[in-house]
């Protein structure tokens, strides 16, 4: 996924529709806020419905939220770096990650949109229902958490410096995963998978590039 140039001003076009454009941007706000009754919904649901004890919704939903992070990695490693060869393919992978790398600034597009989110959360749950059955109703909820608290973290990584020392070495992973190799540091919430499966930067040998990591920073407002 390499760029002649990054872009730090403006955003990527997907679609010349302007009404399509439209959505394919999200705020994080909106994003929390239409997901929050939903999962609550859901586990209301499942423990009115079927019964499900507290203790199986809180194993589920954390154990769930665990699972994400698992998912987080190999989705960001495999699909959103997927070298493809067809335009079609490629077309794809730009608009589900590529476009972010070459307009890194873009804070519209680093929550899934509403639409396509609500689509691929429905099928997810579908998913996740056929294989637990009704314990999907505490897994799905958790599953999602996990996506929205990597989303967010994301943001963060572009918006802010690490709030607190130990969180220097997640920040300085994903901005070298930007300008100096994308095949390494994959983590974006955590860096525990990155360090399980060897894509971790050697972060005491590598030089940090304070005019690059501004570079990925969302503008100020002056």
């Amino acid at each position: 996924m390499k760029f002649e140039k990054i872009h730090n001003k403006g955003q990527a076009q997907i679609f010349e529709n302007k009404y399509l454009e439209m959505l394919t941007k999200g705020h994080p706000a909106v994003i929390w806020g239409m997901y929050i009754p939903l999962l609550s919904y859901c586990i209301y649901y499942g423990i009115s419905r079927y019964d499900l004890s507290v203790l199986t919704v809180i194993c589920l939903f954390f154990g769930a939220m665990l699972f994400w992070t698992l998912f987080e990695y190999f989705a960001h490693r495999y699909l959103f770096h997927w070298t493809a060869e067809q335009p079609s393919l490629k077309r794809i992978v730009y608009i589900f990650h590529g476009n972010h790398h070459h307009y890194p600034r873009d804070k519209q597009r680093l929550f899934m949109p509403p639409v396509p989110s609500i689509l691929l959360a429905s099928i997810i749950f579908l998913i996740q229902y056929l294989i637990l059955g009704k314990y999907g109703f505490a897994f799905f909820p958790g599953f999602m958490i996990g996506y929205l608290l990597y989303a967010s973290m994301h943001y963060l990584i572009h918006a802010v410096a690490p709030p607190f020392k130990f969180m220097k070495p997640l920040w300085r992973n994903h901005h070298l995963h930007h300008y100096k190799d994308e095949e390494l540091g994959f983590g974006v919430s955590n860096t525990f998978w990155d360090r399980i499966f060897g894509t971790m930067f050697d972060l005491k040998n590598e030089k940090e590039d304070k005019e690059k990591v501004k570079e990925l920073m969302f503008e100020k407002k002056s």
